[in-house]
C-alpha cells in the first residue's frame, strides 16, 4: 500500500474515533438532562401533592399557627365581651319565683320600678314568655295556661276557660265581654258589669291582661278570653 493510502485510511480511523465519541458525549448529555427534568418534575409533583395535603386540611406550618392565633384572638375578644355584657347588664335576682297553673312552668318575678314589674316564664331552664307591667296589668295565653302580671307584682294562672271571639260571654264575677274583632291579630274586649262598660282591653299583635277588682282577665290576640277570680 503506499503511503498516500495509508495516511488516508488513518484519518478515516481517527473520524470515526472522534464521532463515535461525540456520540457518547451527547447521548450522556441528553441522559443528564432528561434525569434533571425528571427529578424536577418529581419534585415539583411533590410540592403540589404537599400544598394539595395543606389545602385539603386548612392548615400548614406557620399559616397554621398564624389562623390559630387568630381565631384563638377572636374567640378571646368573644369570651371578653360575653364578660362585658355579663357585668355591665346585670340584671337584679328576682324578687321570688312562683310555681304556675301547668305545674311545670314558672314565673320569676322582678322588681324594676314602682309598679313596674317583669314576669319571665320560664320552663326546664327556658324562658318561654316575658310579661311586663308598665302602667297597666298585663296578661298572656300560653297555650290554655292563662297568666296574668299586676301592677303589685301579683302573678296568677289558671288552666282553661277560654271562649272564642267574637262574640258576647258571661265571665267570672259577674262580668260580661264582648270581643270583637278590629284586625288581624287584633281583638278588642268590653268588660262590662252592673253600670256598663268598665275596662276596656285591646290585643294589638300580643296578648293582654287585666285584674278587675279581683278577677283576672286574659285576652289572647287570637281573640280568646278567659277570666278566673
Amino acid at each position: 500500500m503506499s503511503s498516500s493510502a495509508t495516511v488516508r485510511t488513518a484519518r478515516r480511523r481517527t473520524l470515526r474515533i472522534a464521532a463515535a465519541a461525540l456520540t457518547a458525549t451527547a447521548g450522556l448529555t441528553l441522559a443528564a438532562c432528561v434525569g434533571s427534568d425528571a427529578a424536577d418534575a418529581k419534585s415539583a409533583s411533590h410540592t403540589s401533592s404537599a400544598a394539595g395535603e395543606a389545602t385539603a386540611s386548612g392548615w400548614s406550618g406557620l399559616q397554621s399557627t398564624d389562623a390559630k392565633a387568630v381565631v384563638a384572638n377572636k374567640q378571646s375578644g368573644r369570651q371578653a365581651g360575653s364578660a362585658h355584657t355579663a357585668n355591665g347588664g346585670k340584671a337584679a335576682s328576682p324578687v321570688r319565683t312562683q310555681l304556675l297553673a301547668d305545674g311545670i312552668s314558672k314565673a320569676e318575678i322582678y322588681k324594676l320600678g314602682d309598679q313596674h314589674y317583669r314576669a319571665k316564664i320560664v320552663a326546664r331552664g327556658s324562658v318561654l314568655a316575658t310579661l311586663e307591667t308598665k302602667g297597666h296589668d298585663d296578661g298572656l295565653d300560653a297555650n290554655d295556661m292563662f297568666v296574668t302580671l299586676t301592677l303589685d307584682g301579683q302573678v296568677h294562672s289558671w288552666m282553661g276557660g277560654g271562649h272564642q271571639g267574637p262574640g258576647t260571654f258571661k265571665l267570672a264575677g259577674g262580668w260580661t265581654a264582648k270581643v270583637t274583632k278590629i284586625g288581624e291579630l287584633r281583638y278588642r274586649a268590653q268588660i262590662i258589669g252592673h253600670d256598663g262598660v268598665a275596662a276596656t282591653l285591646e290585643a294589638n299583635q300580643h296578648d293582654v291582661g287585666l285584674n278587675a277588682n279581683g278577677i283576672y282577665i286574659v285576652l289572647s290576640n287570637g281573640g280568646v278570653i278567659s277570666a278566673h277570680a
